[in-house]
């Protein structure tokens, strides 16, 4: 069975973006395609490319669509912990089923974050995770510069990935080094690392074992 909440469903426009050879990300869409009764957070917008991919099994699909809701401002502000965590939890969406989540797509979100911000996320996804869930994330890593605006990164028929979001401005890349992601991550540890032909590093992490 194939669900999923967020807070809108758009398509690409009629463009022709790169292709970006992401071998860690096609290792999760082979792992999906035979898997059966897992759950799958997705933290960027809905659409039918990525629907379709998780389609070709039985999981249940989570959407928060979290640039597009104002979550990356709200994680950002200047609070306490405590009321950041409340937001955190705030911008992800209902369950569906009691299953814990076993599948992350994070995309590039981690870079538009800071890291009190990107904590918090990843503890309220860890609070609804399961043991050994996997997040797959694109990191700024070479170039000083990104986008100004979080991507919006849609999977091929051969499971690679192509970013369909409209070009815009740059503003300086955090540029998270594996060990600063170890440190703000929290429960999640870095399970694979590749560097990417854009300049951008891909992540898979783990749930630590509570």
């Amino acid at each position: 069975m194939l669900a999923a909440a967020g807070h809108g469903n758009t398509e690409t426009r009629d463009r022709q973006p790169a292709v970006l050879n992401a071998p860690l990300f096609r290792t999760l869409a082979d792992e999906l395609e035979s898997a059966h009764h897992k759950v799958v957070l997705d933290l960027g917008a809905a659409s039918t490319r990525m629907l379709a991919l998780l389609g070709r099994s039985s999981c249940l699909v989570e959407i928060a669509d979290l640039a597009r809701c104002g979550g990356i401002d709200a994680l950002n502000m200047d609070v306490s912990d405590s009321a950041r965590d409340e937001i955190a939890e705030s911008l992800l969406p209902e369950r569906f089923t009691a299953d814990p989540v076993d599948y992350i797509f994070c995309w590039d979100l981690p870079n538009y974050l800071h890291p009190p911000g990107l904590s918090a996320l990843m503890r309220a996804i860890a609070y609804r995770a399961r043991p050994g869930a996997r997040a797959h994330a694109l990191v700024a890593y070479s170039e000083r510069n990104m986008a100004a605006a979080p991507g919006r990164f849609l999977p091929t028929e051969d499971d690679k990935l192509v970013n369909a979001a409209a070009p815009g401005g740059q503003v300086a890349a955090p540029r998270y080094s594996p060990e600063d992601l170890g440190r703000i991550m929290d429960d999640f540890e870095i399970d694979r690392a590749r560097l990417l032909a854009n300049g951008m590093q891909e992540f898979l992490f783990r749930m630590r074992s509570r």
